[in-house]
């Protein structure tokens, strides 16, 4: 079981058992006659209606790539662009959600650089390297990004935004993010299976076919939240029950909001697993060890182009690194997951698997003894029957001992 504070989500349901109407559009209200869209730019909407309630989901590739949660009390709450005025990336109040009094909760986190560093010694922790050892990271922001028309997939709710640095490095790599909606419980069919709800969705962070700069090279992958009045501001290390679905992880970080007050309705979250693949499709051996970094306070907003619009001004911002592999793993590269939710994340109970393998591994032993001690007590009551009758005297027999 997960152990965690479960904080109040009346207004959202339970998570674990509640469904949602989910639905995606591309680029919502733009005439692509009157405003043509720069290449690369593209906003993915999905909404996810509930019974008395809206979240939507935003995800932009102007600027750095971003996906902004809006959670709403109402059920006809919807996005409005102000398209001319979004584009020019430093209006604020281009994207809003209206009626701007439903919103209930907002909070918005950005992938904004990734850095590597050159790994000579081996320890796999640039926390503790030179400055020397460090490349010029790679601005996310400059990244040229596909077509997400492209790659949605309404049916299935997803969408693939792949992007690349002009420098030789990424001649033939890419970096992708892959996001998917859900509107029930469930899982995710590849490692490392993140549990999810109607209240959550997902990121998917691929690093392919990246030249390193040095023989050593490793990565790290910086990410900031944003938010308004609960910020993600800490990262809890929670223990986890590992079953088939990640085998040999046995905890759960979460990068969460602290509620203003102990009544507090809603709690805004970033879940993972602290393991890596070095594979799109991975298997167990393709496992590696990841960390993140302490959250720290970011003095400005990132460079996204969503989170200017919607937040502006000045709002609460974090930031944290992400680290992969260990000392002796291989250089390669990255596949990592992140869940992105609102209320109480989902909790980890056991599998049917596991509970079977407790019952067969547990019961069976204790059958026995049982078994054996029923068998003892009946054999140990039981009447005993004489074999040999008594010898008796014969009249004038005498012993002579």
């Amino acid at each position: 079981m997960l152990l965690t504070v479960r904080f109040s989500s009346s207004f959202i349901g339970n998570g674990n058992n509640y469904r949602r109407n989910v639905s995606l559009e591309l680029n919502p209200g733009l005439n692509s006659l009157l405003t043509p869209l720069p290449p690369g730019v593209g906003l993915l909407h999905v909404r996810a209606l509930g019974k008395n309630n809206t979240l939507h989901y935003l995800l932009c590739s102007q600027g750095a790539p971003a996906l902004l949660l809006v959670h709403t009390s109402s059920i006809s709450s919807k996005v409005e662009v102000d398209w001319p005025a979004f584009l020019m990336q430093n209006t604020t109040g281009s994207l809003k959600v209206t009626p701007e009094s439903s919103v209930l909760y907002s909070n918005a986190l950005v992938f904004t650089r990734l850095w590597e560093y050159d790994d000579v010694n081996d320890t796999a922790d640039p926390e503790h390297l030179p400055p020397s050892s460090f490349f010029q990271p790679y601005e996310l922001q400059n990244f040229t990004w596909g077509d997400l028309n492209k790659t949605l997939d309404p049916t299935g709710h997803t969408a693939l935004l792949c992007g690349r640095d002009a420098s030789e490095s990424f001649s033939n790599g890419l970096l992708c993010l892959k996001f998917s909606a859900f509107d029930f419980e469930g899982r995710d069919q590849g490692w490392p299976s993140l549990l999810h709800n109607a209240n959550s969705s997902q990121l998917r962070m691929g690093l392919d076919v990246v030249a390193p700069r040095s023989n050593r090279s490793r990565f790290s992958l910086e990410l900031q939240a944003v938010g308004d009045s609960q910020p993600m501001s800490r990262v809890d290390m929670l223990r986890s029950i590992d079953d088939e679905y990640t085998p040999s992880i046995f905890k759960v970080s979460q990068w969460v909001s602290s509620p203003v007050n102990s009544t507090s309705p809603v709690l805004g979250y970033a879940q993972w697993k602290p393991v890596a693949y070095r594979r799109p499709s991975p298997v167990f051996e393709d496992a590696t060890p990841c960390r993140h970094s302490t959250p720290v306070p970011v003095a400005q907003l990132p460079p996204s182009g969503l989170v200017r619009a919607y937040f502006g001004g000045e709002h609460q911002t974090t930031g944290l690194n992400m680290t992969f592999s260990i000392t002796g793993d291989p250089f390669y590269n990255t596949t990592w997951t992140v869940l992105v939710g609102l209320g109480s994340p989902p909790v980890d109970l056991f599998s049917p698997l596991v509970l079977v393998i407790m019952v067969v591994g547990l019961g069976t032993p204790m059958l026995i003894i049982l078994l054996g001690g029923v068998c003892a007590c009946v054999r140990k009551n039981r009447p005993q029957t004489q074999v040999y009758e008594p010898i008796q005297a014969k009249p004038g027999y005498v012993s002579r001992l």
